[in-house]
């Protein structure tokens, strides 16, 4: 493994193949002080394989971001696209960048709209400004008919009634979902999908635990969000797809699954909701 997998030891590999619902390969490579090039994703994702996460979706979060993503997901068939401007980046997004993203939206290798949404902790643009790209996306998405991935940080309440407002597309994804059990309860009545990342393993995150536990297996996706949210007992050091055992891990244990059985189950919902480009059906 290269040398920046030292960083966090691999887990003992899974039995059975899992999908990394949401992560950033391109910044990992920034992270590790790399250039995210080709040979640096092949050891990403050698280093998934290895330990049994057959597939990653790296993820948008510019135009410029977005557009090296759907170039990864090309030149590796174990990676697949999704595009967006997350809402911190939005300001000066205008017509042009819109039509861009429509054109990578589009592509056979992208299977989501994101990520996506409102986030009020950071005081980067303002809710208004957040609220008007978010619906665009919302429309993108379903102009496209692609799954919708969800950024909502300390914005739940919007996030819903901006949902109900635009109308939903067929598919919706909370990425990193950051909720209590009640708001997991209210997003699997909508039909949504919840995501689940390391912090589930946290020890200050029981109310997270809870609501993992409330969510149908075929509602429930697993993610890293690499490099950020690295599982406990590694939370502070990079994050990356091969360590996606241990947030799974943490995530069985929390709703009391057995972890093969929840590998299958959640690599069962990946496969429906991203449809057959993950080739895992």
């Amino acid at each position: 493994m290269p040398d920046w997998v030292a960083a966090v030891p691999p887990p003992e590999p899974l039995s059975v193949p899992i999908v990394d619902a949401h992560t950033h390969l391109d910044a990992m490579a920034q992270r590790a002080g790399q250039s995210p090039s080709a040979e640096f994703v092949a050891a990403a994702m050698a280093a998934a394989r290895s330990v049994g996460v057959a597939r990653a979706v790296t993820v948008g979060d510019t135009v410029a971001a977005s557009r090296w993503c759907v170039d990864a997901a090309h030149a590796h068939p174990d990676v697949l696209a999704a595009v967006a401007v997350h809402p911190t980046e939005v300001i000066g997004l205008g017509e042009d960048d819109y039509a861009e993203l429509e054109r990578l939206a589009r592509d056979e290798r992208v299977v989501a709209v994101g990520e996506t949404g409102l986030d009020y902790y950071w005081d980067r643009t303002n809710p208004a400004e957040q609220q008007l790209h978010f619906r665009r996306h919302i429309e993108l998405a379903k102009s496209v008919g692609k799954p919708l991935m969800i950024h909502d940080r300390d914005a739940h309440a919007d996030v819903l009634r901006i949902l109900r407002e635009q109308g939903a597309p067929e598919k919706v994804i909370f990425h990193a979902f950051s909720g209590d059990a009640e708001l997991a309860v209210t997003c699997v009545r909508a039909g949504y999908v919840l995501s689940f990342p390391g912090v589930v393993t946290f020890t200050n995150a029981p109310a997270l635990r809870a609501a993992a536990a409330a969510v149908p297996a075929d509602q429930l996706l697993v993610e890293t969000d690499a490099p950020f949210l690295t599982p406990h007992p590694f939370r502070g050091r990079p994050n990356a797809p091969y360590l996606l055992p241990y947030t799974l891990l943490g995530l069985a244990a929390a709703r009391g699954d057995d972890p093969a059985e929840l590998a299958a189950r959640t690599t069962a919902t990946a496969a429906r909701v991203f449809g057959p480009a993950l080739g895992l059906a």
